[in-house]
């Protein structure tokens, strides 16, 4: 069965800890972030229809990460039927680096839409979009024209956070120079409007997703509450605060926040013609890129946890409670009536590569026994500092002493990881939320199946490979969920 999101109004219970300050981990150099050209690479092309002549009802998810722009096409059971991905064009000089960053998407978008099978196409029932989070334009609600922008994701406004903070209570998630309300408040002020001359009187504040399903849709004013979360947009009171309202830049912010994946309008006429969809195609509201690869997983019951095994170690966690501690970078986001907890470490993949080839951790691990713990006792990171489960700038790396064999070596890193691991879903525990029951694995890490025998064994719970773990599948869910609630 799917695990698509249930729609429920039901009043949520909140465990009060300051929130989070800061983006999902998303610290990226944006000149890295692109490629110099466009480019596709078609990656599957199954079961294009039915084959006694029914044909299929599909459903589109398109992923907007931080270097290119991914599609996945999936039936109702969520086997896939196409995927394909565009690298963005890379801006060329500063002054038209915006502008060529909302043009790349926009072609990005297009783009993957020619990219479906021609054959698929009319059997799109709906379409959802994800995009970084925090990543803001400014736009024209009369013609459309961009005003500002984008801001991206990791980019910082240091000028807007004094103002910020003297409205938005201690340790908000707005309360970061990198925030959408930061990135509001820079441009209000810039404009001229905070010092009594108007700004463009019909300009309105989008984020990535929201704009690129404008695109799709022709409606302003719609969000979603997992992408308003760093403009102010409290998801438990499914309000914007009194403190936010009451300021004069709120009426560029979006009327209408509703859950992931609800049904907005149907595609544009002239968008169904061009690339031959259904004129019945619904576009959804979205969510965040790290949101949709966690519900990729399909993990979305209370208790059941993904964690990211990349550069660095992220875990995600649904619970009955909300939890924002911003000593440890916790924070919750809103998934219907349950709430997404995460925090991530800096140690990871990263301390590994310092150390080790990838063929090497591969000969490494094929000497180590996980059913024997390790005696190595130490801290793997890949320089000075930690964020969770301790809170420490100032940590050093521990990793010594170092045993004569390799393989001993490495087993007591993945176990040191291990670990680090499970004192972070105990936090969160210690923190109020629910339970670690079952952890899924995404990343490069979920690779090595003895780190994940070791991982097992420290955390005391099942742990197993995801199943999916690209955003695009998980917008696709979204879409999925959206046509659902529109057929009961």
């Amino acid at each position: 069965m799917v695990s698509a999101l249930a729609p429920s109004a039901k009043p949520l219970p909140h465990h009060r800890h300051p929130a989070k300050r800061g983006l999902l981990g998303f610290r990226r150099d944006r000149s890295r972030a692109v490629t110099s050209r466009v480019r596709i690479t078609m990656l599957s092309q199954q079961n294009p229809g039915g084959g006694d002549g029914v044909r299929t009802t599909l459903y589109l998810g398109i992923d907007f990460g931080t270097s290119g722009a991914r599609y996945a096409v999936i039936d109702k059971q969520g086997a896939i039927h196409s995927e394909g991905k565009r690298a963005y064009c890379a801006p060329v000089g500063d002054a038209a680096a915006a502008t060529d960053w909302a043009s790349s998407w926009r072609a990005a978008l297009f783009q993957l839409l020619a990219d479906i099978p021609p054959v698929l196409r009319p059997s799109i029932s709906s379409i959802s979009i994800d995009g970084t989070s925090a990543t803001t334009l400014i736009v024209d609600s009369e013609t459309g024209e961009l005003l500002a922008g984008p801001f991206l994701y990791n980019e910082s406004f240091p000028d807007a956070l004094p103002a910020v903070e003297s409205i938005a209570p201690a340790n908000h998630t707005v309360c970061s120079g990198s925030s959408t309300l930061c990135k509001l408040v820079s441009w209000w002020t810039s404009s001229g409007s905070g010092g009594g001359r108007p700004a463009a009187a019909a300009a309105v504040l989008m984020h990535q997703s929201d704009w690129l399903l404008w695109l799709l849709h022709g409606q302003f004013g719609v969000s979603d509450y997992n992408n308003a979360l760093k403009v102010g947009y409290d998801p438990e009171l499914d309000a914007y605060p009194s403190w936010l309202t009451s300021q004069p830049y709120s009426r560029m912010l979006p009327a209408s926040v509703r859950a992931p994946g609800t049904p907005i309008a149907a595609i544009k006429d002239d968008v169904c013609s061009q690339y031959g969809l259904s004129k019945k195609c619904v576009v959804c509201t979205g969510t965040t890129d790290s949101i949709a690869a966690f519900l990729a997983a399909r993990s979305s019951e209370r208790g059941r946890a993904v964690t990211s095994l990349g550069s660095t170690l992220a875990i995600k966690l649904v619970s009955e409670v909300r939890v924002d501690d911003a000593r440890f970078g916790v924070y919750s986001h809103r998934l219907d009536d349950t709430w997404l907890v995460g925090g991530a470490s800096n140690t990871g993949g990263a301390v590994l590569r310092q150390l080790f080839t990838d063929d090497r951790l591969v000969a490494l691990s094929e000497h180590i026994d996980p059913a024997m713990p390790s005696p190595l006792d130490y801290y793997p990171l890949p320089k000075k500092g930690e964020r969770f489960p301790v809170s420490d700038p100032n940590m050093m790396p521990r990793l010594q002493p170092r045993p004569g064999s390799d393989a001993e070596y490495l087993h007591g890193i993945l176990e040191s990881i291990a670990r680090i691991e499970a004192k972070g879903y105990n936090l969160l525990k210690e923190l109020g939320a629910t339970a670690v029951e079952e952890v899924f694995t995404a990343g490069g890490g979920a690779q090595n199946d003895k780190w994940t025998a070791i991982r097992e064994r420290v955390l005391g719970v099942p742990v197993r490979k995801a199943p999916q773990t690209e955003a695009a599948y998980g917008a696709a869910l979204l879409a999925l969920k959206g046509a659902n609630s529109l057929a009961s």
